[in-house]
């Protein structure tokens, strides 16, 4: 008997089990029901999406594309394989030393340049209303200008007028003339002096609005739990309020420091003296807008995009560690 009622019982269980599933709505019912409930949502995102994926996805796929192809923009493409990368790396010598630089350039100027923004944003923050304004504007200002290299090529000028030169010469360092912008041994110091000085942009804004955004109410509530000094407030409370500006703030930094191209080409020429300044984006707009060599231009782009998307991801695993 009880096999039997065994046998009559799991009939029933597999038919309430499979009414159950019936009863559940498939993956498509659930896709369409949540477009229904969030419509509004994705209508005001709609125009953005369109414009990203027209003006940001499409031209990064057809570059990996197009990197795989011979393209001089007055044939139709031909097929290349991986050829252009092979002499990107194996022939191409000048891009080894682009590469070189822009590490070097990226090592530097990347990380100091991000701590300078959070640090004067968060010292700016603590001046009054007034203050803060105009001290915000004085150190934003430098990124907004226009052709502000001709100040720098006076302060670095060749001769004996040059204000460097000349009060190096006037104190007795040197006995002669200085030619910075000739001399390899100088040239990519005084870019990074220069990248350094305008770096204080987006994410410098970026930074002192989150710190506008942070809750008072923590801090006292961090002086219960045992907060005794601003150093513990600023590691544990301010940055891991300040995730999403911290994050802003970096992939910025590091798009910039890998993205080097007008300072060098303003103040060392282009191309620069022994290619001392030359970088991966100059070497991009050479054969880019120079030559036209399309196909071996987005090579050089795809290693670049390659190397942020790297970067990106590593400063992201490294911020989420903060305040922990």
């Amino acid at each position: 008997m009880t096999g039997l009622q065994q046998t009559d019982a799991l009939p029933a269980k597999v038919k309430g089990r499979s009414q159950q599933t019936a009863k559940q709505p498939n993956l498509f019912s659930r896709i369409v029901t949540d477009l229904k409930r969030d419509k509004h949502l994705y209508v005001l995102i709609g125009p953005y999406m369109i414009l990203f994926f027209l003006f940001t996805v499409v031209p990064v796929a057809l570059s990996i594309l197009i990197s795989l192809t011979y393209f001089n923009m007055l044939e139709f493409p031909r097929w290349a394989g991986w050829s252009n990368y092979m002499r990107l790396f194996l022939d191409d010598d000048i891009f080894i030393i682009a590469l070189k630089n822009t590490f070097i350039f990226a090592i530097i100027t990347g990380p100091i340049s991000y701590i300078a923004c959070f640090l004067f944003a968060w010292l700016i923050n603590e001046l009054r209303p007034k203050a803060r304004a105009i001290m915000t504007l004085v150190f934003y200002a430098p990124s907004i200008s226009g052709n502000i290299y001709f100040i720098w090529q006076i302060m670095f000028s060749g001769d004996a007028y040059g204000i460097v030169n000349g009060f190096l010469m006037k104190t007795g360092f040197i006995s002669e003339p200085i030619l910075w912008f000739q001399n390899p041994k100088y040239t990519l110091m005084i870019i990074i002096i220069v990248q350094l000085w305008l770096s204080l942009g987006t994410s410098f804004l970026a930074f002192i609005a989150g710190l506008q955004t942070v809750d008072r109410t923590l801090f006292e509530a961090g002086a219960v739990d045992g907060i005794r000094n601003r150093w513990q407030e600023l590691w544990y409370i301010t940055l891991p309020s300040m995730r999403p500006q911290l994050m802003f703030g970096a992939v910025i930094q590091i798009t910039a420091s890998f993205a080097v191209a007008d300072v060098a080409m303003n103040l060392a020429g282009f191309p620069s003296v022994q290619y001392s300044a030359h970088t991966v984006v100059t070497h991009l707009i050479d054969y880019g807008t120079i030559r036209f060599e399309m196909g071996y231009a987005s090579a050089i782009a795809t290693v670049l995009f390659m190397i942020m998307l790297g970067s990106n991801l590593i400063i992201q695993k490294l911020l989420r560690k903060v305040g922990d």
